[in-house]
């Protein structure tokens, strides 16, 4: 969503940051809530960023597994990072930067590249100053031309990781203006059995934080519900804040009610008054209602989708039910995502597909579940189900086609079955001699070129659209003749690279090489999962679109050819 423009903020009074920790218990959704704070500041009238800090060793999370950390999100200058910065770029409506992502293996990295450089003349290098100022560096930077800089330290208070990260942010505290920094802290306050909330994991919490010299401004409770007032003066008292700075986040249905909810308890005035901001900002008449207006647009009616995966964890796919949210709240429809394991599909696809209205399969690496989202995608092809495939679900639907139409028994791709006697998906040969798994695939943003009067062009309405991508496998170009012989053709390709697939024969089977649910915006859908949507309501047919960008002669042949098959 774009920022709307800053009216009257005076960048000399220097840069805002929010810095947001978590205790008692992971996953709690600080992220959800610095970005909650930070789409009302954006509807203010200021200009957000975000800072996620994760402190684990890993330089970047594109080796890392998604059942521990969700889906590897995709930036457009191709850094593969934590999926906070998904729900960063879809509440700010920003495109962020890997400098936005902090990790300590990046920060040893760059420290201990310095010293071997001899960049520190003979000194002991050492977590304080030398790590604990890149650290402050990297922030810095990342907040330069913003008004206010939203900083996520990942895990919880007390984490022997996080320990460097929360030393910086006592120094950079120090180091800048009293009124430029806020700390925020979010932390569990649960029921006990007889229905009491209770406040004591806050207080342990916060007494922790304390001990390393970070005193919080303000406290988010997370709750099923809203925190009585009482559990607030109690948490008050003992962790040494206004009862005003203790604000609820309970439990919402939809995550992009949460700004709302947080609005409604007036943390976004609290935080702009404690960071000298409130003369600043639009007066509320004129502030933006754009994203309340489309969380809460109404929906008639509903369709269900097919997500066809292998992992059992509904974070590894999270842009792509996030895309799909978006599409439904721009034809106004509901979209119920129905969650399916591929590993279970090789003997069961029928049973487990016959009541969605569409299927997506979507992006991934390794063999398991890959038989079963096969058998999805012919189900999806032979029934005339509305298909759209992502990444690996875009390779897969070149695999079956090769399998079942074209007849290459064994058809496969190389990164699957080595041995495969046909290949369809395979290296290119600038991928041969890479030895390194990190950061080496095709990354980030790349244009696509579409063909005219083509499915592609229509979704699009473009003859190119600019995508992110990751990837190591492509479309073999030696079979794309032979693919491209029957009702499958390529559509979308950047050089010698396949990079959109559909069928002229189906409704809408539509396959992408590049992940569109990264761009995906709760006011900017992405066109693919619109167009699947508007496939699944009966409002757009492949067919009907090729009939009409047919020039009239070959219209007229074709139907006199369909006329004799009659």
């Amino acid at each position: 969503m774009p920022t709307e423009p800053n009216t009257g903020y005076d960048p000399s009074l220097g840069r805002k940051f929010v810095f947001v920790t978590g205790g008692v218990m992971s996953g709690l959704g600080k992220g959800i809530t610095a970005a909650s704070i930070g789409r009302l500041l954006v509807n203010a009238g200021f200009d957000v960023t975000a800072v996620k800090i994760d402190p684990y060793l890993n330089v970047d999370a594109g080796t890392m597994n998604p059942y521990q950390h969700g889906e590897v999100y995709v930036l457009k200058d191709g850094g593969e990072v934590d999926l906070d910065l998904g729900n960063y770029e879809r509440f700010l409506g920003i495109d962020m930067t890997s400098d936005h992502n902090v990790t300590t293996g990046k920060t040893y990295q760059h420290v201990i590249q310095k010293e071997r450089a001899g960049d520190y003349l003979g000194k002991t290098v050492q977590i304080i100053p030398h790590i604990t100022d890149d650290i402050k560096r990297r922030v810095r930077e990342a907040a330069e031309g913003t008004d206010v800089c939203l900083v996520e330290v990942g895990g919880t208070v007390g984490d022997i990781e996080g320990m460097p990260y929360l030393e910086a942010l006592r120094q950079f505290a120090h180091e800048e203006n009293e009124e430029d920094i806020l700390f925020t802290h979010v932390t569990l306050v649960p029921y006990s059995k007889n229905g009491e909330q209770k406040t004591k994991p806050t207080q342990h919490s916060v007494k922790e934080l304390r001990s390393i010299g970070l005193q919080p401004d303000v406290l988010v409770g997370r709750c099923e519900d809203e925190l009585e007032p009482s559990t607030k003066e109690k948490i008050a008292l003992f962790c040494d804040v206004p009862t005003d700075a203790v604000f609820s986040n309970p439990d919402v249905e939809d995550i992009y009610h949460v700004p709302l909810v947080v609005e409604d308890e007036g943390l976004d005035e609290y935080v702009m008054e404690q960071l000298d901001l409130a003369d600043e900002a639009l007066p509320k008449a004129d502030r933006s209602t754009r994203w309340r207006e489309l969380v809460t647009r109404e929906r008639t009616g509903s369709v269900e989708i097919a997500l066809v995966g292998k992992y059992a964890l509904e974070d590894a796919y999270m842009s792509i039910h996030e895309a799909l949210k978006h599409a439904g709240i721009e034809l106004g429809v509901e979209v119920d995502t129905l969650w399916v394991n591929s590993d279970e599909m090789r003997d069961h696809h029928t049973e487990r597909l016959q009541d969605a209205d569409g299927i997506v399969v979507p992006g991934g690496f390794g063999s398991r579940g890959i038989e079963g989202k096969i058998r999805a995608i012919q189900y999806a092809r032979e029934n005339g189900v509305p298909y759209l495939g992502l990444c690996l679900g875009f390779q897969l639907a070149v695999i079956e086609h090769a399998r079942n139409v074209l007849g290459l028994e064994g058809a496969h791709s190389a990164e699957i079955d080595p041995d495969t006697p046909h290949p369809v998906i395979d290296l290119l040969p600038e991928q041969y001699e890479v030895e390194d798994l990190g950061g080496t695939m095709r990354l980030g943003a790349h244009t696509t070129e579409i063909k005219p009067g083509s499915l592609a062009a229509h979704v699009y309405g473009d003859d190119a659209c600019t995508e992110r991508h990751r990837h190591r496998y492509e479309v073999n170009p030696e079979y794309i003749e032979d693919l491209e012989s029957s009702p499958l053709s390529f559509t979308g390709r950047a050089d010698n690279r396949m990079e959109i697939l559909e069928r002229d024969d189906h409704p809408f089977f539509f396959g992408t090489q590049f992940h569109p649910e990264f761009r995906s915006r709760p006011d900017r859908a992405s066109p693919p999962f619109v167009g699947l949507l508007q496939a699944v309501m009966g409002e757009l047919d492949t067919r009907e679109i090729l009939d009409e960008s047919r020039p009239e002669t070959d219209r007229s042949n074709a139907e006199a050819d369909e006329e004799v098959r009659a």
